[in-house]
């Protein structure tokens, strides 16, 4: 028996061994933070087992913002962080970004690469060929495949420009393409923007954005940017060429459908905007003087008391709308509850009557079954009396048989 005993122990002791020996080295290894490589598996369902080599996916959340800008105000937006020295004034603003563009189109030009004006550079071209002179964004746009041109050949690229001017202009700019570019949908909206032309003495910049058929099974023919800005074929080409700051440009074929629809017509006619006024002699937008400011600045607060008695009015108004149409709808109210009350009382008045009818019919139901109940008790007491006297009137009549029997035998 004790042999028997042995041999299971010794049996146990070896299936033991056996199991250990089979089981991974990591898994018999023990982490650096003193816990054991061994998990314990939920109790239930069992864990699905991972191919060996799978690691889990992390959440996409998309490529990090490329273009940084210093921020601070809302001027400080129009720079870019690397080149940023200090917010322009007016005029060495317009004159920077003048020869930044100018030098855009002429790289573009000369090295035959296909690029238009957008959104608001496109709106200064409708008005004169030239930049809205409040107007801190330049906006570019190219095909799909230009930017992916672009980012292939050119990024990266330094351009030294000197202008025609005398004294000349020199100035180096940046081709500095967006490594998110490749991505044409919008992601986590951090780069919206495809590409910039910078320039490296205080970080002015040209937006440039591509345009791609980014749905061509769904949405054939409609082209569009990771901003949600779209575009049918037929409304960018043909290009039409132009001058722009005086340089040779390209601006979509239906320049008009695209800028009614991105800022409605009252952009291609308002004459008086941004401290900026037309004038139609030089067709220029010349800026406002200090005195026109002033008169501007007296007219608005005019405009403003205005509209501010207007919104008083109208809070007024409504305010006695809502008054008048909250007392109708107590008025409402209280007749909805009169109604209620005499409905209540009349079906009071009808259940009362209901059981009063019902009381008395009650009543006389009791009524007869008591006078049936006595009707009942009276009937055998009048069956005896009826009986004792037929007896009565048995004897009388014997007894006048018997006497008129004497008398007849005497």
């Amino acid at each position: 028996m004790r042999s028997i005993q042995t041999i299971i122990i010794l049996l146990t002791f070896l299936c033991f061994l056996i199991d250990a020996a089979t089981i991974p080295e990591e898994h018999r290894k023990r982490s650096s933070d003193g816990t054991s490589g061994k998990t314990l598996e939920p109790r239930g369902k069992p864990r699905r087992q991972r191919k060996p080599g799978h690691r889990r996916k992390k959440k996409d959340e998309g490529m990090p913002k490329y273009f940084h800008e210093p921020g601070g105000t809302q001027l400080g937006n129009h720079y870019d962080s690397r080149y940023h020295h200090g917010i322009q004034d007016y005029a060495d603003r317009k004159d920077t970004q003048l020869h930044l563009l100018r030098a855009y189109l002429t790289f573009f030009n000369v090295n035959h690469i296909e690029t238009w004006l957008a959104h608001g550079t496109l709106l200064g071209w409708w008005w004169n060929g030239k930049m809205l002179p409040w107007d801190w964004d330049i906006d570019t746009q190219v095909s799909g495949s230009t930017l992916k041109y672009l980012g292939d050949r050119w990024n990266g690229t330094h351009y030294d420009y000197v202008s025609p001017d005398d004294p000349p202009v020199k100035r180096t700019y940046l081709l500095d393409v967006n490594p998110a570019s490749i991505e044409r949908e919008r992601g986590n909206g951090n780069n919206i923007i495809d590409a910039r032309w910078i320039d490296t003495s205080n970080g002015l910049y040209i937006d440039i954005t591509g345009l791609s058929e980014t749905h061509p099974d769904d949405q054939p023919g409609v082209w569009a940017c990771k901003n949600y800005h779209r575009y049918h074929t037929t409304d960018l080409y043909p290009m039409r060429e132009t001058m722009y700051e005086g340089v040779i440009a390209k601006v979509p074929y239906a320049y008009d459908r695209i800028l009614t629809q991105e800022y409605n017509e009252r952009a291609l006619v308002l004459t008086d905007y941004q401290g900026h006024r037309w004038d139609p002699v030089v067709k220029e937008w010349l800026p406002k003087s200090e005195e026109e400011l002033e008169e501007d600045r007296k007219e608005k607060e005019a405009a403003d008391q205005i509209k501010e008695a207007q919104k008083k009015r109208e809070e007024a108004k409504k305010e006695e709308a809502d008054k008048k149409q909250e007392a109708e709808k107590e008025k409402k109210l209280r007749e909805q509850e009169r109604k209620d009350k005499e409905k209540a009382e009349k079906e009071k008045e009808r259940a009362d009557k209901k059981a009063e009818v019902q009381r008395l019919k009650a009543q006389q139901i009791l009524m007869r079954e008591k006078s049936k109940k006595a009707k009942e008790v009276e009937q055998p007491k009048n069956s005896v009396k009826g009986s004792n006297h037929n007896n009565v009137d048995a004897q009388h009549k014997a007894k006048a048989g018997e006497q008129w029997n004497g008398e007849a035998r005497v």
